[in-house]
Parts: structure tokens; sequence; C-alpha cells
């Protein structure tokens, strides 16, 4: 038997510790298919992508609360999806299941529906707000929403001002 370092104990806690939180409002299903499309938009190319990101999480939060308005249009589009990946790939299981090419041909096919134009505009508000802000990091671009006042020389003269 094998003996276990702190170092050992500390990972296996993280990895305990990581779990995702639980949907609120999406099904296993629809998100699995939903972070399929959503992958396809900004993919993991040698850089953490949507699903490292976690973006299929803000997704579902935005759904379950502040933009819950929207969920006939990922309802209703989320089945013409899948019809159109029927009549493109009679043989696909799910939209999870297709592979890379067909994947960009099925969001070719609805680039300009109503339910892309959400999933794109939620897909890079979640890849540029949450988590640490991976979108930034894939930038390069050191996430500003961390500082602290002043943030310019009309802060800096107001604080003055303040006896700051």
């Amino acid at each position: 038997m094998s003996k276990l370092t702190r170092r050992d104990l500390a990972l296996q806690s993280l990895a305990l510790a990581y779990q995702p939180a639980p949907f609120e409002y999406l099904d296993p299903a629809a998100a699995r298919e939903i972070e399929a499309l959503a992958a396809q938009i900004i993919p993991s190319d040698g850089t953490p992508g949507t699903r490292e990101a976690g973006v299929i999480h803000f997704i579902d939060k935005a759904l379950a609360s502040w933009d819950s308005g929207k969920r006939d249009l990922y309802r209703t589009g989320l089945e013409a999806v899948q019809q159109k990946r029927r009549e493109m790939f009679p043989q696909s299981a799910s939209v999870a299941a297709l592979e890379d090419s067909q994947a960009k041909q099925l969001i070719a096919a609805i680039e300009k529906t109503g339910f892309f134009e959400a999933l794109r505009t939620h897909t890079v508000l979640g890849y540029f707000g949450i988590h640490g802000g991976a979108g930034w990091a894939h930038l390069g671009v050191e996430n500003r929403m961390i500082f602290q006042p002043p943030f310019g020389y009309y802060d800096a003269e107001a604080a003055k001002e303040d006896g700051r």
C-alpha cells in the first residue's frame, strides 16, 4: 500500500470540492446539446474554450434568473436544431455526438436564427464573465474588473478633494 502525501490528499480534496453546481433550469440532456453548440462558437483549440470555462452553467443561470424570458426561444430553438440535425445527419443521435465537421455544418445552417443569436450572446457573455474571465485570459488581457479606484486621473483628483 502506498503512502499518501499531503499533496495527494490536497489534490483529492480539491477534486472532491470542485463539483459543478446542479442545473437550475436546464435538464442534463438539453445542457449537453447546448454545450456542444456553444463549444463550436468558442472551441477548445489549444486554449480553454466554453467547456473549460463552464459557460453552460452561465447559460443555465441566465435562463433560471435574469434572462428567463428567453426560455421559450431556447426550447423552440433547440427543437428546431434537433430537426435540422436529423435532416442533415439522419444517422446521428444528438448534437453532442456529431463529428466536428458535422457540427460546423449544423452551426452554419442555424446561424441566422434568433436562437443562435441568443446562444452566441450568452456564450460570449459567459466566456468573458465567469470563472475568472477565461475570455480575458484567452486574449492575454488582465481582467480589469478587479482593480480598485482610482481608475484614472479624474478619480485621483476626486479622492484628493475628498481627503482620501
